[in-house]
């Protein structure tokens, strides 16, 4: 009989019309912050080119055996040196009567760290000056956004309170609590440009910026007392 009665109960549950649901206020909140970056990373590589596939490597791997020296002289640590690539690659004759290798081209891609901003004109210079040849990027990083993250995420939440509050008080309605918080993104790009050159006598002039750090979250509010009342 027990059982009965619990089947019944909730086939009435089910039956209840929508509008006796909860109503709700859904909004979007997002907060941006910005920082200066106390980090860059420099990609950078050798590339040389020989009809011998290994003297180009060889070529390629002594100019990178002196760019890692100038490096670790410059105060660079060893854990923030990786090598990105490898590569060795035909070069092709297109301009004979029939198509042919003339020759390889030998790559070694090299990703480093500079945790001292001061000093990032003057790691470059040195890496140019002992045969780095191409440069594949530079991107300005802090060494922990835990924090700047963190700062983004309040300012979403408060930004999307604001938000349901001001919706509320339009509607003549209040607001209620909080039924879900939901991250739906977040992204970091570089911001305005401060045009300070951190750069040492004859350093190549760099400028740092700021990064962006920006959070997006979905909130739903509970309407304590909908308009007009519930009949």
């Amino acid at each position: 009989m027990q059982y009965l009665r619990t089947v019944a109960g909730a086939a009435m549950i089910a039956m209840l019309p929508a509008w006796v649901q909860a109503a709700t206020i859904h909004v979007t909140g997002t907060g941006t912050v910005v920082a200066e970056p106390d980090m860059a990373v420099i990609t950078l590589g050798v590339s040389e080119e020989n009809r011998e596939a290994s003297e180009a490597m060889e070529r390629v791997s002594a100019k990178v055996a002196e760019i890692l020296e100038a490096l670790e002289l410059a105060g660079i640590a060893a854990r923030d040196v990786q090598t990105q690539n490898i590569s060795v690659n035909p070069v092709w004759n297109n301009n004979a009567v029939e198509r042919k290798i003339s020759g390889f081209e030998a790559t070694n891609t090299v990703a480093v760290r500079v945790r001292v901003l001061d000093s990032l004109g003057y790691v470059i210079d040195r890496v140019l000056d002992k045969g780095a040849n191409r440069m594949h990027g530079l991107s300005f990083q802090l060494t922990d956004d835990t924090e700047l993250m963190a700062e983004a995420r309040r300012a979403a939440v408060q930004d999307a309170m604001s938000k349901a509050q001001l919706y509320a008080e339009a509607a003549g309605v209040t607001l209620g609590s909080v039924q879900s918080i939901e991250e739906t993104g977040n992204m970091r790009e570089l911001g305005r440009m401060d045009m300070a050159m951190m750069a040492a006598p004859k350093g190549a002039p760099v400028a740092k910026g700021e990064l962006t750090q920006t959070a997006t979250v979905s909130m739903v509010f509970e309407i304590a007392e909908p308009a007009g009342g519930l009949e």
